[in-house]
This record gives C-alpha cells, sequence and structure tokens, in this order.
C-alpha cells in the first residue's frame, strides 16, 4: 500500500520536470530565433548603412581617415564619381541626400534635430549607386559633409572639409538657406582658387583639343526657399555674384571683388535650382510619407534629380577615371596635404597633382636621354638635353594643373631636369675617358710594336702611325677626347722621333748581313761567282767607304743613300708584301728551293746550264778503274 501510494507522487514531479524543460527549450528557440531575425534585419539595413570616409581629429581642426567607409570604397571596380553637400550646419543636408536617393532616414544618412551637427566628417553609404553613362557603369557615391560654422571646431577645419569636398566631387551641391549671403560667398574663396587654378586647365585643354586631366565639379547652387516672386534663382545667383562698387577704394571691398572676379572663370561649370520646403514641421520630415509632403516640392526635387544625374561624370585624376582603390588613393594623398600646413593652401594641393606628372615628365626626358649612347660630344649631348627638355615640358604643360600657383611644380620640374643631365654629363665623361684610354692604349701597344721591327721599314712605321691616328680620332669622343689628342700627339711624336733615330742604324747594320748573307749563299749555296762578287762590293762599300766619307747625319740626307732606302722600302713593305710579317716563310722557302737546286737541279741538268757548277761526273767518266 505504501508503495502504490507513493508511485503517483513520483510520477507526478517527473510529469512536471519534463513540462519545465520543454518550456525552457522553446523558450531558448524562441530566443535564438528572435536574435537571427534580428541579426538578419541588422544584415539587410547594413546594405544602406552609412559609413564616415574622413573623421574630425580630437581637436577638431584637422582630418583623419575612416577605415569603415574606406574599406567599402575600396572594393568598387566601375569608376567612381562623387556628388556631395556641403552649406551650413542644420540645413538639412542630411535629409537632402536621403530624397535624392529615395531613402527614408533610418536607412540613409541619420538626420539629426538638434541643435548640434549630427554628421561629423564625411560620410558615404557602404553601396554606391550604379548608373549608366555613355555606356559604361558608374559607381556613385553620395558624400555628406559636416555643416560651417558649427560650435566647437574652427574656420580652417570648415575650410579643410570644404577644400576636401571641391577636389573629390563630380557635382557639389552648395545646399543654403533661404538666400545667398555675403559670408556664403566669402567661404568660397579656397574653392575658387582651385576652381580658378583647374578649370582654367579644364578650359585650356578642350579649346587644344587634348585630354582633360583634371575635371573639377559642377557646382550646383541650391537655394531652399518658399519665396519666389520677381526674380529667378539663377538671376538671384548672378546679381550676388557681381562686382560691388567700391569709388572709395576699400581694401576689404577689392577683396570682395576678387573672389567675385574668379568665380566668373567657372563660368557654365555652375548650375543654380530652388527648391521650396516640403513641410512646415521639418522636425517630423523623417516620419513623413512623400504623400504628406508639399506636392510643389515633390516636382521640384524629382527636377532636381534628373539636374543632378545630368551633372554627374566619373572621376578624372591625370588623365584616368578612377576606381574604387584609385578614389581611396586619391582621398589619402588630399587629406595629407591639407593637414600638413597650419592653414591649408591651393599651392599645396596643386602641387600634389603636378608631382606626378613631374616624375612622368622626368621618366620621358631620361627616355630621350637614354637615346644618345654615351659617350657622345658635349655638343650632341647638349642637343640631346634641348630636345628632350622641350618633350617634357610640352607633357607638363598639357598636363600640368594650375595657372598661378604651377610655377612651382615648373621650377621643380626644371630642377630635377639640370640634376639628370649632370648625372648623364659625368656619365658622358667617364664612358668617354673609358674609351678614350682603350684606344689610346691600343695605339701606344702598336707604337711599341713598330719599334722594335725585325726589318726596320719607314713606310710600314707610317702606315701603322696614320692607321692608329685615324682609328684613334674616329672612335675617341666625348669630352674626353682633347685631353687625350693631347696624350696621343705628345705619344706619337715621341714614337717616331725614337724610330727615326734607330731607323739608319738598324738599317745599315740589315744591308751588311744582307751582303754577308747573299756572298755565302753566291759562293757555297749556288756558287754564282757574280753575285758573290756583287756582295763582296756591297760589303766593303758599308764597311768602308760610308763610314770613312759619311757621318750619321750626313747619311740620311745623302741621295746615294736616299735611292738605297727608297729601295730597301719598296722591297720590304708594299701593297704587295709585307716582307717583316713573311720574311721567314719566305726565307725557309728560298732555302727549300736553293737545297733543291743544288742537291737535285745538277742531275737533271738544271743548275748547269746557268751556274759555273763543276762539270766533272765520275758516273760519266771512260776511265778505267783501279784498285
Amino acid at each position: 500500500m505504501g508503495w502504490r501510494a507513493r508511485a503517483p507522487a513520483v510520477m507526478g514531479w517527473r510529469a512536471r520536470a519534463l513540462a519545465v524543460l520543454v518550456v525552457a527549450a522553446a523558450a531558448l528557440w524562441c530566443l535564438a530565433a528572435a536574435a537571427a531575425g534580428a541579426a538578419g534585419d541588422a544584415d539587410a539595413g547594413g546594405l544602406e548603412r552609412a559609413f564616415p570616409i574622413v573623421e574630425p581629429d580630437y581637436g577638431h581642426t584637422k582630418l583623419r581617415l575612416a577605415k569603415e567607409g574606406l574599406e567599402a570604397i575600396q572594393r568598387i571596380k566601375t569608376p567612381v564619381a562623387a556628388v556631395s553637400v556641403i552649406g551650413p550646419y542644420r540645413s538639412g543636408k542630411s535629409f537632402l541626400l536621403n530624397q535624392l536617393l529615395s531613402l527614408s532616414c533610418d536607412k540613409g544618412f541619420g538626420v539629426g534635430h538638434m541643435r548640434d551637427t549630427k554628421t561629423k566628417g564625411i560620410w558615404v553609404l557602404d553601396t554606391p549607386i550604379e548608373v549608366d553613362i555613355d555606356g559604361s557603369i558608374v559607381s556613385v557615391l553620395y558624400l555628406d559633409t559636416e555643416g560651417f560654422e558649427s560650435v566647437g571646431k574652427s574656420n580652417v577645419y570648415d575650410d579643410r572639409i570644404f577644400a576636401l569636398a571641391t577636389v573629390l566631387s563630380s557635382v557639389l551641391i552648395y545646399n543654403l538657406p533661404e538666400t545667398i549671403r555675403e559670408a556664403d560667398i566669402s567661404r568660397l574663396s579656397f574653392a575658387v582658387e582651385i576652381a580658378e587654378e583647374f578649370y582654367g586647365r579644364l578650359v585650356e585643354t578642350r579649346v587644344k583639343g587634348q585630354d582633360v586631366a583634371f575635371e573639377p565639379a559642377k557646382l550646383l547652387w541650391l537655394i531652399q526657399r518658399d519665396f519666389l516672386q520677381g526674380k529667378s534663382v539663377q538671376q538671384m545667383v548672378d546679381e550676388a555674384l557681381q562686382r560691388v562698387p567700391n569709388n572709395n577704394g576699400d581694401k576689404y571691398i577689392n577683396e570682395i571683388n576678387q573672389i567675385r572676379d574668379s568665380l566668373a572663370v567657372m563660368g557654365d561649370n555652375s548650375t543654380a535650382f530652388s527648391l521650396p520646403q516640403p513641410h512646415l514641421q521639418r522636425t517630423q520630415l523623417c516620419d513623413l510619407d512623400d504623400k504628406e509632403l508639399d506636392p510643389l516640392y515633390l516636382k521640384r526635387r524629382d527636377q532636381l534629380k534628373q539636374i543632378v544625374s545630368s551633372l554627374i561624370k566619373p572621376k578624372v585624376v591625370q588623365g584616368r577615371t578612377l576606381n574604387g582603390t584609385e578614389f581611396v588613393s586619391f582621398l589619402g594623398q588630399i587629406v595629407e596635404v591639407l593637414n600638413k600646413g597650419e592653414i591649408p593652401s591651393t599651392g599645396s594641393l596643386v602641387e600634389v597633382f603636378n608631382k606626378a606628372i613631374v616624375e612622368r615628365c622626368l621618366k620621358l626626358y631620361n627616355e630621350r636621354m637614354g637615346r644618345a649612347g654615351l659617350p657622345v660630344s658635349v655638343d650632341k649631348l647638349q642637343q640631346f638635353h634641348d630636345l628632350a627638355k622641350d618633350e617634357a615640358r610640352s607633357l607638363f604643360d598639357k598636363q600640368h594643373f594650375g595657372k598661378h600657383h604651377a610655377a612651382q611644380s615648373t621650377s621643380k620640374l626644371d630642377e630635377e631636369i639640370i640634376k639628370v643631365f649632370r648625372n648623364f654629363g659625368q656619365a658622358n665623361e667617364y664612358q668617354s675617358s673609358k674609351l678614350c684610354e682603350a684606344r689610346f692604349s691600343e695605339c701606344e701597344d702598336k707604337m711599341e710594336h713598330l719599334q722594335v721591327l725585325k726589318l726596320p721599314s719607314m713606310a710600314k712605321f707610317d702606315a701603322g702611325f696614320l692607321l692608329c691616328n685615324q682609328r684613334f680620332e674616329m672612335d675617341c669622343i666625348g669630352p674626353a677626347k682633347e685631353s687625350y689628342q693631347r696624350r696621343m700627339s705628345k705619344m706619337l711624336a715621341r714614337s717616331r722621333s725614337l724610330f727615326i733615330k734607330e731607323y739608319n742604324n738598324k738599317l745599315f747594320n740589315w744591308l751588311v748581313i744582307f751582303s754577308l748573307i747573299m756572298v755565302v749563299i753566291g759562293r757555297f749555296v749556288i756558287k754564282f761567282f757574280l753575285l758573290e762578287i756583287a756582295a763582296w762590293v756591297m760589303f766593303a762599300f758599308l764597311e768602308t767607304y760610308t763610314r770613312l766619307f759619311w757621318s750619321s747625319e750626313s747619311l740620311y740626307y745623302n741621295p746615294v743613300w736616299h735611292v738605297v732606302v727608297s729601295t730597301w722600302e719598296t722591297i720590304v713593305y708594299n701593297p704587295i708584301l709585307d716582307l717583316d710579317r713573311w720574311a721567314i716563310p719566305i726565307l725557309a722557302v728560298l732555302s727549300f728551293l736553293a737545297i733543291y737546286w743544288r742537291c737535285l737541279g745538277g742531275r737533271k741538268g738544271i743548275a748547269r746550264s746557268l751556274l759555273p757548277l763543276y762539270n766533272g761526273s765520275y758516273r760519266s767518266s771512260n776511265r778505267p778503274r783501279t784498285d
């Protein structure tokens, strides 16, 4: 009974525990599903979220790059165009961008209704809008910028934001509430300088029919106002930009008029448009649908969309359109330059743009100078320099940025060209010295070889002397030629003097040796009596008469000796035979013929008819043999 009574109790406890577990599992599943749904919503909404690409530093004076927004831009592979909205803070820039993109406030740019500015720095949607422009897909980035004149920041920071938006954008929307104030025109001074530099360059290149190296932003004056009576917005902008009378020569008014004169260079590059207020309750705009907004506003908003779309062009820098990665790199360069000085200047921006062009011009100059083929003469190197410099300067004139601040880049290009030319000059001197030294050494070796000829020949020395000098004159070129010519002249003169000094003695000795050789040949080899007598006469003449009656000095000028020398020169060196080179082979051949003639010629009767040889022959003798 006790056991049976406890059984229902145990079963009830187990049932309750199982029920608790089931409920807990269901709760956990619901929480996981809710979390997954929330993550999915976050991911879906993230496709249209805005991220900063540039943020203010701690002191709110300089700019720094933001990683999140830049990573989204770097993924873009197509050409990029940027549409930026600038203007005073709390003027509705973020809401305007959301309207242009047909996005609600919770999916587009953040819209604030407090007095402090909502946007800090420059923001962009992580997903660009792709449009078809002239048959090419272009990714359009809509940029929301921090408003001017907000609390807690300097005017220099506003200038940096303004300048950065001006340089980055393809379309720059200047959003102004109600009307154009003098402060709004004065604030354009920095952007005006940039426009004057770059837009002036753009007009020049288009007039010449050249490719555009840089196309500045199209400026759209957007006036948000409810009263359009009397004059149009375009007339209002034109009048606001007219010169202010200054009969008293006021310095402040002169500065204002200079800004207005500068704005005139933009000409057709600017457009004026008016947009009425969308609703009286401006703090509730994010909560209102299109059907609740003013119909006139909706009509003008759609017209504004069409105007902005018609103005969009891919961003062109240095002659090429930028993709996402190049756009981010371009952005980084501009931010770095704007942060360098305490106050950013147009000149510093122009210098950055022109830096790459200067490098490209220097590369062209180096390529043209490389065609010179060192070593060359100084005049020829100067000609190559002048031509290469003209081509480099021509390229710079076609592609450089700026009309007033380009002088610094021009000076930089000239300085670099001078440095490169100086390096080419030093390389030319080295190559010239190296080549001339090689030719000089060859000539020196040649002259030393001619000093020790086996058979001295003035004709051969003169021929070698002339050939060496001609080759030196032809091959030795460049700045080192003049100095080596002086060395060459001294060396050749010294070699010639030494050769002439030894020539008579060597020639005399060779003639004596030659006469003795002829004596031996005439007596013992071919046994030609007349040859032997002539050789003895020649030997006696050389050893007695010349030594008794001719001195070494008079010997050189004696007509008889000249005949002897001419005969010797004709035999030893002539266009047909160089006896100094072929003396040993010829002597060997003659020796062989002499032996052949002496030993075998007699048996065949060849020598018997020509030479006075012994005529007896024991083979033909009829005398009886004795024991």
